[in-house]
C-alpha cells in the first residue's frame, strides 16, 4: 500500500481515538486512564484504533494533545472535558447525525435560509455540507428544505455555530411546484 494511504489511515485512526476519548470524558464526567484502560483499551484494540504492544502510550499521547488543543483539562490526575471539547464532539456527531422520519408527512415543509457572512465561510461550508448528509434539499442558493420536524437540530447549529442570527427556520404550509422535492422525498 502507498505512503499516502498509510498516512490517511494513521490520521483516521487518531481521530477516532480522540473521539473516543472525549466520549468516554463527556460520559463519565472525569477520565483517569488507569480505570479506563482495562475496558476501553480492549475495545480500541479490537476494532484496530491502536496497536496492542504500546496501548497506554497511545492513549496517553492522544490524551494529552487534546490537552495542547485545550479540548482536555488535565488536573494531574484525571482528564475533563473543557467546553471547546464538548463543541467539537457535538460537531463531530453532527457529522454522523440522521434525522429521524416520522411514518407519516404532516405536509408541511421546513425551510432553512441562511446568509452567512464571508468572514464565517468555513462554518457556512460545514453547515451546508451537513445539511446534504442530513438528506435535505437545497431550493436555491443558502435556502434548504426538509419535509420533517427538525428545529431542534437546527437549534443546536444555531448554538454550536455561533450563526443564530443569520440562519432562519420556516415552517411552510405550501410550497409553489413542490411536486419534484415531494418525489424526491419519497412522499407521493
Amino acid at each position: 500500500m502507498g505512503k499516502l494511504e498509510d498516512k490517511s489511515r494513521e490520521k483516521s485512526k487518531r481521530k477516532n481515538l480522540q473521539y473516543a476519548i472525549l466520549q468516554t470524558v463527556a460520559a463519565v464526567g472525569v477520565l483517569s486512564i488507569g480505570l479506563v484502560a482495562p475496558n476501553v483499551i480492549k475495545a480500541l484494540s479490537k476494532l484496530g484504533i491502536i496497536p496492542n504492544n504500546r496501548q497506554r502510550e497511545y492513549i496517553t499521547s492522544s490524551a494529552s494533545k487534546l490537552v495542547k488543543r485545550g479540548l482536555l483539562f488535565y488536573n494531574g490526575k484525571k482528564y475533563c472535558l473543557t467546553p471547546d471539547g464538548e463543541k467539537l464532539l457535538r460537531r463531530w456527531k453532527f457529522a454522523d447525525f440522521k434525522l429521524e422520519k416520522p411514518k407519516k408527512w404532516d405536509k408541511k415543509w421546513r425551510v432553512i435560509i441562511f446568509d452567512i457572512p464571508e468572514k464565517k465561510k468555513n462554518t457556512r461550508n460545514y453547515i451546508t455540507t451537513l445539511f446534504r448528509q442530513a438528506g435535505f434539499l437545497r431550493l436555491q442558493d443558502s435556502v434548504w428544505v426538509y419535509p420533517y420536524n427538525c428545529e431542534d437540530v437546527i437549534t443546536l447549529l444555531k448554538t454550536d455555530f455561533g450563526v443564530g442570527k443569520y440562519l432562519l427556520y420556516l415552517i411552510v404550509d405550501e410550497l409553489e411546484n413542490d411536486k419534484h422535492l415531494r418525489e424526491d422525498f419519497d412522499l407521493i
